[in-house]
C-alpha cells in the first residue's frame, strides 16, 4: 500500500457558535491542510498520483475558504466552522474530485495552529 501526503495553507477567520469561551469571538488562523491519499498500485509512470495534481485538487477545494469569514461560507453557514467540520468538508470535497483517479482519499488533517489539529477519515 502507498500513501501520499501533501500540505497546503489558507488564512481565514471564524467564530464558533454556541461555544462558551474565547473561540466564540471572531478570530483567525493560518490553517494548514494535510491531504493523504492511498493506493495499492501505481500508474504507468510509477506514481499513485502526481503531487502537483493532488496539490491542485486540494487548492481548488480550499480556495473558497482562503481569506474568508468561514461562518459566511457554505456549509459553515449551517454548521459550526470547527476544525473537525472543516476537515470533513475538505475530505468529502476532495473525494468527489478524485473518484476517477488511481487512488482513494485516506484522511484530511486541518491544523489551526502549531499544536492543535483535527483529522477526518472513514
Amino acid at each position: 500500500m502507498f500513501d501520499l501526503t501533501i500540505e497546503l495553507q489558507f488564512a481565514a477567520a471564524h467564530q464558533l457558535r454556541g461555544y462558551k469561551g474565547k473561540c466564540e469571538e471572531l478570530h483567525g488562523h493560518n490553517w494548514r491542510v494535510q491531504t493523504t491519499v492511498s493506493s495499492d498500485k501505481l500508474d504507468d509512470t510509477g506514481m499513485v498520483i502526481d503531487f502537483h495534481e493532488l496539490k491542485t485538487i486540494t487548492s481548488e477545494v480550499i480556495s473558497s475558504l482562503d481569506h474568508s469569514f468561514l461562518n459566511k461560507v457554505f456549509p459553515f453557514t449551517e454548521i459550526n466552522p470547527s476544525s473537525e467540520n472543516i476537515a470533513k468538508w475538505i475530505y468529502e470535497s476532495i473525494r468527489k474530485k478524485i473518484k476517477e483517479k488511481n487512488c482513494n482519499i485516506s484522511s484530511v488533517t486541518v491544523w489551526e495552529n502549531e499544536t492543535s489539529s483535527a483529522t477526518y477519515y472513514e
